[in-house]
């Protein structure tokens, strides 16, 4: 998976310039191993099949899947049978910027920001995309793929309109089940309060300070809304963060720890195993090349 804009080494996938979006076809033959990296991927299967390999289990993949997996989710794929997947990617920082408000589209913010994490699927969610949507998204993702050949800052506008318009055809795929109304204006207030300062020793009565609303009516609020109570959505938040602190610093485990607002690192650790399957230290280990006598 090494091009212009996405690079690999060891087991980490990353922007290799300062691009923040990516398109591209790749072929599996001999299949993928377990790898993870720091954007949001959606992976289309546009030939053959394979065993998709992540933190969930093992299942079967063919012509037409969608997986999506949100920054820091590690995945690889299996007995590859001619698999051929077009890869998207763009990074967390457009995500938490530019399509920040891609959380109150229902569709949008289902496939981006609650659906992941609901019915526990670890940061991963998965469907597939009907012949006339498939050919639609595909051609968006050619477009995406031309354009990054040109001087971005020209068509930085282009790009994000793409990144939409491809990601609309998925969410459209999800169909049923969804919700469809926004969210409600204090669940987006909490994630905002959240996002901005991770490391705040926050309690729910701080979260549901100044909203009007009981603590307890907030938590059932949000968890309808976005598949957890507003604590978890901070712990899941945080994971997310340190996830990419130790695959692109070399800021120790114990730093890390309490820069994401867990000074006690044995609890910091029992909440990273249970987000990604792995302590901290393997992760960085397992992940990323010549870490293992940093971790501690």
């Amino acid at each position: 998976m090494t091009g212009a804009t996405i690079e690999q080494k060891y087991t980490l996938v990353y922007f290799g310039d300062d691009s923040f979006v990516y398109a591209g076809r790749h072929a599996h033959d001999d299949g993928m191993a377990v790898h993870t990296h720091s954007f949001v991927e959606l992976a289309v299967v546009t030939r053959g099949r394979a065993v998709h390999h992540s933190l969930t289990g093992r299942q079967p993949i063919g012509v037409g899947d969608v997986v999506l997996l949100r920054p820091g989710v590690w995945h690889g794929y299996e007995d590859s049978d001619a698999l051929e997947v077009y890869n998207f990617c763009f990074s967390a920082e457009l995500l938490r910027r530019e399509l920040a408000w891609t959380r109150d589209d229902p569709l949008l913010g289902h496939l981006l920001w609650t659906g992941p994490y609901a019915q526990r699927r670890r940061g991963l969610l998965s469907v597939h995309l009907p012949a006339d949507e498939r050919d639609a998204y595909v051609g968006h993702l050619d477009t995406i793929a031309e354009l990054r050949h040109r001087p971005q800052h020209l068509h930085r506008a282009d790009l994000i309109a793409r990144v939409v318009l491809a990601l609309g055809c998925v969410a459209r795929a999800l169909g049923a089940g969804v919700r469809a109304e926004p969210l409600h204006p204090a669940v987006m207030q909490v994630m905002r309060r959240i996002e901005s300062d991770p490391a705040r020793g926050w309690t729910l009565a701080d979260l549901a300070d100044g909203l009007h609303l009981a603590p307890g009516y907030l938590v059932r609020l949000f968890k309808a809304a976005t598949g957890l109570p507003p604590m978890a959505f901070l712990s899941r938040h945080r994971v997310e963060l340190a996830a990419e602190m130790l695959l692109h610093t070399d800021r120790t485990v114990r730093a890390i720890a309490e820069d994401v607002g867990w000074p006690d690192q044995n609890y910091f650790a029992r909440r990273f195993r249970a987000h990604y399957g792995l302590t901290a230290t393997d992760y960085r280990a397992r992940f990323t090349p010549g870490t293992r006598a940093k971790a501690l």
